[in-house]
């Protein structure tokens, strides 16, 4: 099946460091960073990843813009992300898109990532230590038991 992988991985790189062990298991997958390629053609995948880290409860807003304008119908669509807090409606603005171009859910893998945005700073930051080596293991079986 051929796979692309967009991303957004700022604060710690959190969602990258995910997105490059996949990459190192497959090398098939392509990987697109939505900070150097903003237009992509995503029509010749079976199944498109959406990645980020969350931001404000949310996928970042350059991946949710980037699905809205480049994310054909009809496709096998997969989230992947980092997350400081633990509970919260995540995926809510990224399947909103998919929902609306007819795409699949087919699955997705979440984890703590570490984060130190706005009051976490005061306390040094909540998630310490994430994304860590097991949980880096799990998203690589996640994505070959696809």
């Amino acid at each position: 099946m051929k796979t692309a992988i967009v991303y957004y991985s700022k604060h710690h790189g959190n969602t990258k460091k995910l997105i490059d062990a996949i990459a190192a298991a497959d090398s098939s997958v392509s990987i697109i960073d939505v900070k150097n390629k903003p237009e992509t053609e995503l029509s010749s995948y079976d199944r498109i990843g959406f990645a980020s880290g969350i931001y404000f409860s949310s996928f970042a807003k350059q991946i949710i813009s980037f699905a809205e304008k480049y994310l054909p119908e009809n496709k096998d669509v997969l989230y992947i992300y980092t997350h400081g807090a633990p509970i919260g409606g995540f995926l809510k603005g990224i399947r909103d898109v998919a929902k609306k171009k007819h795409c699949r859910e087919i699955g997705r893998y979440h984890c703590f990532g570490f984060d130190t945005y706005g009051p976490f700073k005061i306390y040094g930051g909540i998630a310490k230590g994430h994304p860590n080596k097991k949980e880096i293991s799990a998203v690589v079986k996640f994505y070959k038991g696809l």
